[in-house]
């Protein structure tokens, strides 16, 4: 039985290589920003136009991305959207995102923010992005480039208020569905932290409330205690506060 399931892990490996690597080959140029010269005659863009960098995350029931918010314009808004890649990258990255919390983003093309909220009278369906593995502006490697993903639905919109007080509670929203399911930490005040947690659950979850020590992350046990039976903490996907200074 260890060595059927050790062969199944590895074909499942062998079958994300193989996939990601014509991916990468045939892929145009990346779109991680690079410098450009500036012009004074340059075209006056949306308040939320820019390159949104997004936590890539999910697994076998879905695929999500959670913009990377700032305390500044265009970047602050907390947005977190459920997504389709190509059919055979998909496949792929829930197989790959299910095994561990590994932390895997994506670059955009540049966009206007806005179009992702709810009832947008332009509403964005699509944009191009690199997949890469780690954090695309710390040292992060692109496997795959220019690829077209699907918007399915915004599961949360909101812009960040810069005048907001410090809790003692935090608020973990639930994201998934089926057995794949994460907590993901509403961003609120000012200097605070970004959280993604992985879960294993047969139940369909409920916001929870965290309690917190300034932006110290809170323990697994601390986030377990709060969930139904039978739901497991696997890890985190992402924890940081450097953007939330």
């Amino acid at each position: 039985m260890r060595l059927h399931n050790a062969i199944v892990r590895v074909r499942a490996g062998l079958a994300f290589a193989l996939l990601m690597l014509p991916c990468a080959s045939a892929a145009g140029t990346p779109l991680v920003p690079q410098a450009q010269p500036t012009s004074a005659k340059a075209t006056a863009q949306p308040p939320t136009w820019g390159l949104h960098g997004m936590v890539l995350f999910g697994g076998a029931d879905g695929l999500f991305a959670s913009h990377l918010p700032m305390f500044h314009a265009p970047h602050d808004y907390h947005v977190v959207i459920a997504l389709q890649l190509p059919s055979d990258i998909d496949a792929a990255m829930r197989t790959q995102l299910s095994k561990a919390p590994t932390l895997w983003t994506l670059v955009p093309e540049k966009f206007e923010l806005a179009r992702l909220a709810p009832g947008a009278a332009d509403p964005l369906k699509e944009f191009k992005a690199d997949i890469v593995e780690g954090h695309f502006e710390r040292g992060g490697k692109t496997v795959c480039s220019g690829i077209v993903v699907r918007v399915i639905r915004t599961e949360r919109f909101i812009q960040l208020d810069p005048d907001a007080r410090s809790a003692t509670t935090a608020q973990y929203l639930p994201i998934g569905q089926g057995r794949t399911w994460f907590m993901v930490k509403e961003v609120h005040a000012r200097p605070d932290f970004d959280h993604i947690v992985m879960l294993s659950s047969p139940h369909a979850l409920a916001a929870i409330s965290v309690p917190v020590s300034g932006i110290a992350r809170p323990t697994n046990s601390a986030i377990k205690a709060l969930l139904p039976p039978g739901t497991n903490v696997i890890g985190s996907v992402y924890y940081d506060t450097d953007d939330l200074q």
